[in-house]
């Protein structure tokens, strides 16, 4: 997940050639939009289905900030499959303590008591990015899910897009030159929490690669962070999360394995 940055101020952009090009070799969405301002209703959004009725980037645990809702980690773990969460700059697993470049407002999955009311379970499931090499190196210790967070700078939000964009061409070739997608039909998807301000629309990127990507595809069909939970629903044969993903489109159309 990359942060505030409008469809039309990275695509085309010069300072992001590699984000440029992993659109143009694979799929991209031209009518992708976020659900909410700021960043925090937008993570909750594509990994619960819903706001949650919070509307700041308010830092957990306890009180109003927290979404006591199902998760799709809820539902992938019901299925038999495993998932991580992977915040850069994160001091420790499981922190809720903002760090240098690393805010909790990012860690989504912090927001949600099924994780957290359990400490040992947090610190397995919700861990700093530094483990992710470790975990990519073999297809048993990469789970089946895993969302990545890059700290402030790296994810664009307060560095430029040049700076995000160097960190995806140093971090996104590891990815798909790993076992899980050199071995299996794996996705990686790249999109942005927001627009930068409102009166751009909240029109965001949203690139799917990776083998079980379809290549040199662009659709028009307009999508929002809740497509992605469909998306995934769908592929794995899960129950939705809400309304809001349960009536979303999905986005099978920029799979390899698209009818």
């Amino acid at each position: 997940m990359e942060e505030n940055k409008a469809a039309s101020a990275v695509r085309g952009n010069r300072a992001a050639p590699y984000l440029n090009s992993l659109a143009d070799q694979f799929s991209v969405a031209t009518d992708y939009r976020a659900v909410s301002h700021p960043s925090l209703p937008n993570y909750l959004a594509i990994t619960g289905g819903t706001t949650a009725g919070i509307t700041s980037d308010c830092n957990p645990p306890g009180g109003r900030c927290q979404a006591d809702t199902r998760h799709i980690g809820d539902e992938i773990a019901a299925s038999g499959r495993t998932w991580k969460m992977y915040a850069e700059g994160m001091a420790a697993p499981c922190s809720t303590k903002n760090n240098g470049q690393y805010v909790v407002k990012h860690n989504p999955f912090l927001y949600y008591p099924s994780v957290t009311s359990v400490r040992a379970f947090c610190a397995a499931h919700d861990v700093p990015f530094s483990q992710f090499a470790t975990d990519l190196a073999t297809i048993s210790t990469l789970p089946d899910y895993s969302f990545i967070s890059p700290d402030l700078c790296n994810d664009m939000h307060s560095c430029s897009v040049a700076t995000g964009d160097a960190w995806l061409a140093r971090e996104v070739p590891l990815i798909l030159a790993s076992p899980a997608f050199t071995q299996q039909n794996s996705l990686l998807i790249i999109t942005f929490d927001e627009a930068e301000s409102l009166s751009l629309g909240n029109s965001v990127l949203c690139i799917f690669a990776g083998p079980a990507a379809r290549q040199g595809y662009t659709s028009s069909t307009p999508y929002s962070h809740y497509s992605i939970l469909r998306t995934l629903e769908i592929a794995w044969r899960l129950q939705s999360l809400t309304r809001n993903d349960a009536t979303a489109l999905p986005m099978t159309a920029m799979l390899a394995d698209s009818p």
